[in-house]
């Protein structure tokens, strides 16, 4: 569960990346946010998957391992 977690945090940092190197008309197209032509960039979507992101890999390395 640990490793998943993380996992998922990552890709959410990758997310974020992505909203914040990439103007709304060149976003892939599954992307929230995306429109055709527009040329400013989503800050919002980036800080939320950046929060999100930071927050599941925080919580990934508090997790525990289970007793065996």
């Amino acid at each position: 569960m640990k490793f998943v977690v993380m996992i998922v945090g990552l890709v959410f940092i990758i997310i974020a990346a992505i909203y914040f190197g990439l103007p709304a008309g060149k976003l892939p197209s599954f992307f929230p946010g995306y429109e055709v032509g527009v040329d400013r960039m989503h800050t919002k979507h980036g800080l939320l998957a950046a929060v999100i992101g930071l927050a599941l890999l925080v919580l990934s390395v508090r997790m525990r391992r289970p007793a065996p």
